[in-house]
């Protein structure tokens, strides 16, 4: 049997500002707009979609930390190392921060050419390419 990831849902904090940011991320990315309601979105590649809903008020006070139990991060790949630069130079031009500053863009090894960074719910991300 060969399988795939069919869609990854994340609860969030605030779902305006988590829009704003995979509003220009995501596309940059490949993925299109797919569904939209009051309290979410989504985005999909292919058949493989992201749901962002924003948690329910109660559990919001307990807040999200990669270091938990749970999600660390998510990785996306892009064909070329200019594409992460690229990535890399909106996130500057957008005034946020790239994690591993000091290693960048070679944080995870010396061949692994990828940029880290954190969406608005701190949630790592990071951009690797497959050169």
């Amino acid at each position: 049997m060969k399988s795939s990831i069919h869609h990854i849902e994340l609860y969030v904090q605030n779902i305006n500002e988590t829009r704003e940011f995979y509003e220009w991320l995501l596309p940059e990315l490949g993925y299109k707009l797919y569904q939209d309601w009051k309290n979410g979105f989504s985005f999909k590649i292919d058949k493989t979609y992201i749901v962002f809903v924003e948690a329910e008020e109660e559990f919001k006070k307990y807040g999200y930390h990669r270091k938990r139990v749970g999600l660390n991060h998510l990785a996306f790949c892009v064909p070329t190392r200019n594409e992460v630069d690229n990535i890399s130079n909106i996130l500057l031009d957008k005034g946020m921060n790239i994690l591993y500053e000091n290693k960048h863009p070679y944080a995870g090894g010396e061949y692994h050419y990828a940029v880290y960074f954190e969406d608005p719910n701190r949630i790592k991300l990071e951009i690797v390419s497959e050169e």
